[in-house]
């Protein structure tokens, strides 16, 4: 009992229910006796009231009653309020008799408290719940048992979700044995008759105490999707590991509620991805600034079919443009994305432009007719070792492509162009950065010239995308599958990762901040990337989320440093002074200025050798606007595997 006492929220429903108990007592009273009933009862009320009160607390305290959590009161919790109320009635009535023979007390009162005590007791907590859930059905279910034992791992709506879909499945394969709360608040209560046993550190010992139960977890099943930390589910895993379990994670919510609506669905809960490892809590988003920023907005996005102008073109879609016009100049990049939104956003108008951003003419043509208002620049070439074998392909794309379409935003009178950017373009080391970095520094230009009117040019720079097209984890899925090695260019490279997810929402979120703010012009928005993870590490989550022992199963080789690689990134130059922003999330770097005749003067040259295939030209010339570039030139004619 004395545990209890030290719950908040337990400690308020307990002494609510005692309340009840009392004021059942008197409101049976006067049922059966009338206005009569302080005469009649003269000689027992107050008595009966407080022995009636005492053997209630007790039998509330002795049966947990306050421990199941009201948000998720159930039929579980309206079965044990009958357990109590009767129990309660079957003790008073014979202490009652040794104190007074009973002479007084009606009997048929009794039967009448009993009946007025569920209604003040469960009552409250049906209310509530078809107040929060503006639904009674979500209350009617009972617990049966399951066959895989699960331990949950977060005491919020997706496990009471969860908890409520086994209810509802006589053929669910799974059964809760205990809940842990990452956030230990709710450590005592039940939901669903389901114990929430402790929190994160107390997990090694609820897994011991659940075995000498005889009820021991053969899957830790984490319930928060996406509002995890990376470093939580590593040491999960570790844990999970160590105990002989399996580390895995319940459906979104919404294929939870699909669940609840198609019973006999079976229910799967999934494995741990390694995007989970790495990520951050949920960042908290501005959603109806950035709805405001879109909805009825005409929107063009280059690069459409990439892998962050796809997510672009899905999360823009949702917040309802006018119309969306997707550019890219794969012909089946463009296929895939309008096929995507044609059945996904069936209502959505939109255009597929076929087009080269390098191409001048077809770009102003296209962005007269288009007549966005806002313009999200993806195109771009972003594999490291394939832009370093071929730096007039990098040049021609990431710098004249860049200055081409913000040259037709401007001419066109377009709101604002966001320039998708890179923590490559940080002291560069390789071509690819530097031609990110020189296209940064064109359109901070543009921003500066603009004095606070014309068309806004907002930079959003950040690291390395988990999933992207050639990037480390899709290559390290292949290489699993073909039963290793993992290859890792050197032991101590690191990397800042983000999902495209997140990404793209800060991405959004930041040019809700910057459309409008002619006080940060020219400044730099840098995506907060968390920490930075080592490779190696990254190599060794991976198979052992596989099931495999990292070094013994699969082993990881160390293949040396490509030509222009580093071995950490970098998100801000020593001259780009940070600030804060309004969100959390994105912070601002305040611009290193360049000259813009000087800039364009030697963009020109540049574009010049690169279109003649003049690539030392095009070195040098990039080398000079870039004065931090420092590179490790490629050896011609070796191939190399996308960038690490």
């Amino acid at each position: 009992m004395a545990a209890f006492l030290r719950l908040r929220r337990g400690r308020t429903a307990f002494l609510h229910d005692v309340f009840m108990a009392a004021l059942s007592f008197v409101a049976a009273q006067y049922l059966r006796l009338g206005e009569n009933v302080f005469w009649y009862a003269e000689d027992y009320l107050v008595v009966g009231t407080l022995l009636f009160s005492a053997i209630a607390a007790v039998v509330f305290a002795s049966l947990r009653l306050y421990r199941g959590i009201w948000r998720y009161a159930s039929l579980n919790d309206m079965i044990g309020i009958a357990k109590a109320a009767t129990l309660i009635v079957l003790i008073f009535l014979p202490v009652l008799f040794l104190t007074n023979r009973l002479e007084a007390l009606p009997r048929s009162s009794m039967i009448i408290n009993w009946f007025v005590l569920m209604a003040l007791l469960a009552g409250p907590r049906v209310f509530y719940r078809i107040w929060k859930d503006k639904s009674l059905g979500r209350v009617l279910a009972r617990e049966n048992r399951r066959r895989i034992p699960v331990l949950l791992v977060g005491a919020g709506d997706a496990a009471e979700l969860f908890l409520r879909s086994l209810e509802r499945d006589p053929d669910a394969r799974y059964e809760a044995v205990g809940i842990i709360d990452d956030k230990g608040s709710r450590v005592g209560h039940d939901i669903h008759g389901v114990s929430v046993r402790g929190d994160i550190t107390d997990l090694p010992d609820v897994i011991k105490a659940l075995r000498r139960e005889g009820r021991s977890p053969q899957r830790l099943v984490i319930t928060k999707r996406n509002r995890m930390d990376g470093t939580m589910v590593r040491a999960l895993l570790d844990i999970a590991e160590g105990n002989g379990l399996t580390l895995s994670q319940l459906p979104e919510l919404t294929d939870l509620q699909s669940s609840l609506a198609n019973v006999g669905e079976n229910l799967e809960v999934r494995p741990i991805a390694v995007e989970d490892l790495l990520g951050r809590p949920q960042a908290v988003l501005d959603r109806p600034a950035m709805q405001r920023l879109i909805e009825g907005q005409r929107v063009l996005v280059t690069g459409a079919g990439g892998t962050i102008g796809g997510e672009l073109v899905r999360q823009i879609c949702a917040f309802g443009p006018a119309h969306l016009s997707l550019l890219d100049s794969s012909e089946f990049a463009l296929y895939t994305i309008d096929m995507e939104v044609a059945e996904k956003f069936p209502d959505q108008s939109r255009s597929t432009l076929l087009c080269d951003v390098r191409d001048a003419e077809r770009c102003g043509a296209v962005m007269q007719r288009e007549a966005p208002n806002i313009v999200f620049h993806a195109a771009a070439l972003k594999h490291v070792p394939m832009v370093e074998m071929h730096p007039e392909e990098g040049v021609l794309t990431n710098v004249l492509g860049t200055r081409v379409v913000a040259n037709a935003c401007r001419a066109n009178g377009v709101r604002a162009m966001v320039l998708i950017s890179t923590d490559k373009a940080v002291n560069p080391t390789n071509i690819m950065g530097a031609t990110k970095r020189l296209a940064e520094s064109y359109c901070q230009a543009l921003d500066l010239a603009a004095d606070g009117s014309g068309t806004r040019f907002l930079t959003v720079r950040f690291g390395n995308v988990l999933g992207s097209t050639g990037s480390v984890v899709p290559l390290f899925r292949r290489q699993l599958e073909a039963g290793g090695p993992l290859t890792v260019t050197h032991p101590e490279v690191t990397r800042y990762f983000m999902t495209v997810r997140e990404a793209v929402e800060l991405v959004l979120q930041a040019s809700v901040l910057g459309v409008d703010d002619f006080d940060n012009h020219g400044k730099i928005f840098v995506l907060d990337m968390g920490e930075p993870v080592r490779i190696q590490d990254l190599a060794r989550q991976m198979v052992r989320l596989s099931g495999l022992v990292p070094d013994e199963d699969i082993k990881i080789v160390f293949t040396g440093l490509r030509p222009g690689e580093k071995l950490y990134e970098e998100l801000l130059h020593a001259n780009e002074n940070l600030m804060q922003t309004a969100h959390a999330g994105i912070l601002l770097a305040a611009p290193r200025t360049a000259d813009p005749k000087i800039l364009a003067k030697g963009i020109d040259d540049m574009v010049k050798a690169a279109r003649t295939g003049e690539v030392d030209a095009v070195v040098a010339a990039l080398s000079r606007l870039v004065p931090e570039l420092s590179r490790t030139p490629a050896k011609p004619g070796v191939t190399t595997s996308a960038a690490r």
